[in-house]
């Protein structure tokens, strides 16, 4: 192996421990957005099932009832400032990461699993 080709296979070693060393510290941080969200949606669901089978619901105001059920108006104005802020992005950042990282690596005949691994693929036959 000449000394090009070690430098070269020494460069993609250290891009291949980087790209996984980034998606596996991304990956908490995902898992605590995708809580959040999931205790938020559970708020707004039960909320909603009780503020929809309240009789006096059809009755009231809209805020007259929306004050009559503090917990679905409170978890839905935190899920609506959660969406805003772009919780729906922080949940899905490492397979952001993987998907753009496979679109550049395509171009090269290569790609990576979920982990940033990378995968050689055969160079195609030349015309």
């Amino acid at each position: 192996m000449s000394n090009l080709e070690q430098v070269a296979c020494d460069d993609l070693k250290a891009f291949e421990r980087r790209l996984t060393e980034i998606i596996a510290s991304s990956h908490p941080s995902a898992r605590r957005w995708t809580i959040c969200l999931v205790i938020v949606s559970i708020c707004v669901a039960i909320g909603a099932f009780y503020w929809l089978s309240d009789p006096s619901t059809a009755q009231v105001s809209f805020l007259e009832s929306m004050w009559l059920h503090p917990i679905f108006s409170l978890s839905s104005l935190i899920m609506v400032v959660l969406f805003l802020l772009g919780i729906h992005r922080r949940v899905v950042a490492p397979s952001i990461v993987v998907n753009r990282t496979r679109e550049v690596l395509f171009d090269f005949s290569m790609d990576c699993d979920d982990f940033g691994r990378l995968i050689l693929k055969p160079r195609p036959a030349s015309a």
